[in-house]
Order: structure tokens, then sequence, then C-alpha cells
């Protein structure tokens, strides 16, 4: 069963993959963090290694997913998300945490 998910990704990672503030991705199977990765970049090559690392595909320190309004960037990355995100009712924001003292 495919769904089709709607993406919300910073400013930052807009401008690389010359993309509007929501971008639509086609899902085949579960609707899980690792699998909206997957779509993001195969669809945007050019985000490859932004939010996770390259060789690990852990997600990076400063990269944060939002789903229905809490931060589930420490949820197991294989972890079912939300109807609400299957069915495009909602969407998943990706976030880039700010550091700083």
């Amino acid at each position: 069963m495919a769904a089709m998910i709607r993406v919300v990704l910073p400013h930052h990672l807009r401008t690389l993959a010359r993309v509007g503030s929501e971008v639509q991705l086609e899902l085949n199977g579960e609707v899980t963090q690792r699998t909206i990765l997957d779509a993001l970049e195969t669809k945007y090559p050019v985000l490859r290694g932004t939010m996770r690392d390259h060789v690990t595909h852990d997600r990076r320190p400063l990269v944060r997913f939002f789903v229905c309004g809490e931060d589930l960037s420490h949820q197991p990355p294989d972890a079912k998300l939300p109807d609400a995100i299957a069915t495009a009712a909602e969407p998943v924001f990706i976030m880039g945490a700010i550091a700083g003292g």
C-alpha cells in the first residue's frame, strides 16, 4: 500500500534541494522515520548525509523530527508513525536544533 506523505524541511535544506517549504513523498509499506529519510534521499540525492550519517545512517545530533507536535528524534527509526502522517493529514517537520550558550 502506497502512502503520500508531507514533509516540511528547514530553510537550508530547502535551499540545497531547491524545493518549497513542503515536499510530498510516496512511500510503499510502513511509514517510519527511516522510510521517510530513504525516500527523501532518493528523490533529492543532494540531501544525502545532511540529516543522517552516510555510513551508519544514525540521525545527525542537531537534526530533529517532529510528528503531530511531538519530538520523535530519539525514537527507533523503524517505529511506525501515526496514521495522521500516513494519510497526509499532518506533515513531518524536520528541523535543525539550535546550539549555543
